[in-house]
């Protein structure tokens, strides 16, 4: 049977990055959307304020599990994290004015930040102390769980940073972790973020300055 192929503009969007040899391809559709409730990464303005939704730190917690450290009560509080969908704080953020969204996964926290940073033309600003991490996630960095992604990211993305000096090590290192099923990073105006209960605030966005990601 022969079919007729007609040209007309096509986005590639999303997947995973694998470095083989072979060429991959694959779609899987999960859902529609109305154009009109997309939220891009990019738009995020000077003053709107930074919002996170889950704790840090499950490619660390997994990397404990294979090196045999993890507790199991952290295995599960990790898995826990992983199995919580995203729909409810989804539909919580869009009775606001989001300028700008991202999940975070694989890239870690600061690599989707860059992204965001990068094609809102702005600069994300991160409060270390503001984050959240997954019970046993920054013991685990500590000890040496840290997962081959999270040094490629780390070697990707660090010198888009200005990290402050005297950071812990292990908390630095879990900016970069990879997350599975990870949280929803949004930026929006103050009188909005303050009506978010399943986020909290973690930073705020700034003109562009000299690195689109400033951690302090």
């Amino acid at each position: 049977m022969r079919t007729r192929c007609t040209r007309r503009p096509c986005s590639i969007l999303g997947g995973h990055s694998i470095a083989d040899e072979e060429i991959k391809f694959g779609y899987a559709v999960t859902g529609t959307i109305h154009p009109d409730r997309v939220k891009a990464n990019a738009g995020a303005r000077a003053g709107d304020i930074l919002m996170f939704t889950k704790s840090l730190g499950t490619g660390v917690i997994s990397t404990a599990l294979k090196q045999g450290i993890a507790r199991d009560e952290d295995v599960a509080a990790s898995v826990a994290s992983m199995l919580t969908l995203n729909r409810a704080a989804c539909e919580e953020m869009l009775r606001g004015e989001v300028h700008g969204c991202t999940d975070v996964t694989g890239f870690g926290l600061i690599g989707h930040a860059r992204e965001m940073a990068r094609a809102s033309g702005v600069t994300l600003e991160i409060d270390h102390a503001r984050l959240r991490f997954l019970p046993g996630a920054l013991e685990y960095a500590r000890a040496g769980a840290i997962p081959g992604g999270l040094r490629n990211n780390r070697e990707f993305a660090a010198s888009c940073v200005e990290m402050p000096e005297g950071i812990a090590p292990e908390m630095e290192a879990l900016l970069y972790d990879p997350q599975t099923a990870g949280g929803l990073l949004i930026s929006l105006p103050e009188h909005d973020a303050a009506k978010l209960t399943l986020a909290f605030p973690i930073g705020r966005v700034t003109e562009r300055a000299a690195r689109p990601i400033r951690v302090i």
